[in-house]
C-alpha cells in the first residue's frame, strides 16, 4: 500500500504545480467533489476482499453449468439486493456444459512415471481403460499444424510449447492456441490423443486446465495437459531417443444445454437512466481451486466500486449497472448473450469495463472511444493517476466478457493489471484466496469507482455503436 500512496503523494503533487487540470475543463466541480470522495473512501475500504472472500468460502469452484454455479448466481442476486442497490436482476444465459470425473495420464515406456494432469474442458472421454500410444513430441501449435499426418497417425501428440511470463499476460496469446484449437487439429490428423504442456508459468507441480474450442459434430480427441514439472520430464526421456507411450485415461461428459444467468445490478442514472456504464466481471470458475483470482477478485472488485458509488450523496447521471457475467470459463456465453440483448441500443451504451486479471494493481489504461470523446478520457485519467495509472494508448476491448459487444461498436475502457504472477496460479487447484492481496483490491476498486463515475457524467457520449465498429 505504501507504493500506492506515495504514487498518489507524487502525482497529486505534479498536478499542483502545473496549475494546470484537465479535468477543471470537462468536470463540474460536484463531479469532482465526488471522486475525491470516492478516492479518500475507497483507499480506506475492503477493495472487495470481503466479497470475494465470502463467495469462495460460500460457494467455492463453480463451472459453469454445475450445482455450484447456481448457488453462485442466487448468491450474488442476494449479495447485490442486501447492498442496497436500485434494482437487481438475472439474465438468462444458455449453454452446452461439460464435467470432468477423473483423468490419468503416465509414462508407460521405456519407463514407468505418473504424470500430475487435468482434462481440458470439452473433452471426451477415452474408451474404458483408455488409450496407449507412443508419443509424438511437436514444438508447438504452429508445427502441430505443419506436421504430416502420416506422422502422427495413431499416436498420442505432446506438445511442449512454453508460455512467457508478461506483465501484461501477452505470452497467454501465442500459447494457448495448443490448448484452445490443438486437439481438433489433432483429430483431423488421425491422432488417438492429445497432451500439452500446461499454459501457466508456474514450475509447482500442479495442472492448469481450461477450455478448447467446442463445436457440436466436430471431432476432437481426449485431451489433457500435465503439469510443467511433468512436462519437463517427458521432454528428457523424449530426448533418450527410444520410443516413449504413454497412457491417458480421461472419464468426462457431456450434459444438456443449461440455462445459468448474469446477475445485473443498477444504480440508475438522474438525468439519462437509459443510458449505461457497464462494469463487470465474470462468476463463474473451473471446478478447481476456488475461482479466487479468476475471477473471484473481479467480481469484488466491480462490487466494491458500485458500492462506493451508491454510497455519494450525489447520483451519477448515467446508470451504472455492475454485471457478474455467466458462463466465461467455456466460451464467453454470458459477455455473447449481453451483447446480443444490447446490439440494437448500443449506442445507449456509454461504455464497457471488465476486471478480470486476477488481483494485481493496476498500471495503465486504454481506451477505444470516439474522437470527441478522447478529451474526456484524458481528464479521467488525470483523476487516475494519483493510484499510480498511467496513459497507454487508444486500443481497448474492455475485457472477455465485453469482446463480443466489439462487433457492435461497444467503446471500451481496459485498466490493465500486473499479471506477472497471474498465471502460476491461473486454472489450476492453486487459485485460492491467500493468493490475492487485499490492498491491491484496495486500488483497482477505486480505480473503477472513479472510472465508473466519471464516465457517467461525462458531457460527451464515448461513441458507441456503427462507428466504433472494427473491420
Amino acid at each position: 500500500m505504501n507504493k500506492i500512496f506515495l504514487a498518489t503523494s507524487l502525482a497529486l503533487l505534479m498536478g499542483l504545480s502545473s496549475g494546470f487540470s484537465q479535468a477543471t475543463e470537462v468536470f463540474s466541480e460536484e463531479d469532482l467533489a465526488a471522486v475525491a470522495q470516492l478516492r479518500e473512501r475507497g483507499l480506506q475500504g475492503s477493495g472487495g476482499f470481503d466479497v470475494v472472500e465470502e463467495l469462495t468460502t460460500l460457494v467455492g469452484a463453480r463451472l459453469a453449468g454445475s450445482p455450484e454455479d447456481a448457488k453462485a448466481v442466487a448468491w450474488a442476486q442476494a449479495y447485490l439486493t442486501e447492498a442496497g442497490f436500485d434494482r437487481v436482476w438475472l439474465e438468462p444465459v444458455t449453454f452446452p456444459t461439460w464435467h470432468r470425473n477423473k483423468e490419468e495420464a503416465k509414462i508407460t515406456s521405456p519407463i514407468e512415471r505418473e504424470m500430475v494432469t487435468l482434462a481440458l474442458g470439452f473433452s471426451p472421454p477415452t474408451p474404458a481403460g483408455g488409450v496407449e500410444a507412443q508419443v509424438v513430441m511437436l514444438d508447438d501449435y504452429d508445427a502441430l499444424e505443419a506436421v504430416d499426418a502420416s506422422v502422427v497417425e495413431g499416436k498420442i501428440i505432446f506438445i511442449r510449447n512454453r508460455m512467457e511470463r508478461a506483465r501484461d499476460g501477452s505470452g497467454y496469446g501465442p500459447a494457448v492456441r495448443a490448448r484452445s484449437l490443438g486437439a481438433r487439429i489433432a483429430a483431423q490428423k488421425g491422432a488417438v490423443a492429445y497432451v500439452i504442456r500446461s499454459i501457466g508459468t508456474s514450475t509447482n507441480r500442479f495442472a492448469h486446465t481450461g477450455a478448447q474450442r467446442f463445436d457440436v459434430g466436430v471431432r476432437s480427441l481426449p485431451a489433457v495437459a500435465i503439469s510443467n514439472p511433468d512436462a519437463d520430464q517427458l521432454e528428457r526421456v523424449m530426448a533418450l531417443g527410444e520410443p516413449v507411450s504413454l497412457h491417458i485415461e480421461v472419464d468426462a461428459e457431456f450434459v444438456e444445454a443449461y440455462t445459468s444467468h448474469n446477475v445485473i445490478a443498477e444504480i440508475t442514472g438522474a438525468k439519462y437512466p437509459d443510458e449505461v456504464v457497464a462494469i463487470g466481471a465474470h462468476l463463474d470458475s473451473w471446478d478447481v481451486g476456488t475461482g479466487a483470482l479468476d475471477d473471484g477478485a473481479g467480481i469484488g472488485i466491480v462490487t466494491e466500486a458500485g458500492r462506493l458509488i451508491k454510497a455519494l450523496d450525489q447520483r451519477p447521471d448515467r446508470s451504472i449497472h455492475i454485471i457478474h457475467f455467466a458462463a466465461e470459463e467455456i466460451g464467453l456465453w454470458g459477455g455473447r448473450a449481453w451483447a446480443e440483448k444490447n446490439k440494437d441500443r448500443m449506442n445507449l451504451i456509454q461504455v464497457g469495463a471488465e476486471s478480470d486479471f486476477g488481483a494485481g494493481p493496476i498500471y495503465s489504461m486504454r481506451a477505444k472511444v470516439s474522437e470527441e470523446a478522447k478529451p474526456v478520457i484524458r481528464a479521467i485519467h488525470e483523476q487516475l493517476s494519483p493510484l499510480g495509472i498511467a496513459f497507454d494508448g487508444w486500443g481497448a476491448y474492455g475485457g472477455p466478457d465485453f469482446r463480443p459487444a466489439a462487433a457492435y461498436g461497444l467503446a471500451a475502457i481496459d485498466l490493465r493489471q500486473d499479471g506477472r504472477n497471474y498465471f502460476d496460479y491461473h486454472h489450476t487447484e492453486n487459485d485460492t484466496l491467500d493468493k490475492i492481496d487485499p490492498q491491491h483490491m484496495v486500488q483497482n476498486a477505486t480505480a473503477y469507482a472513479i472510472l465508473a463515475w466519471l464516465s457517467a457524467q461525462s458531457p460527451v457520449k464515448f461513441g458507441s455503436g456503427p462507428d466504433l465498429i472494427e473491420e
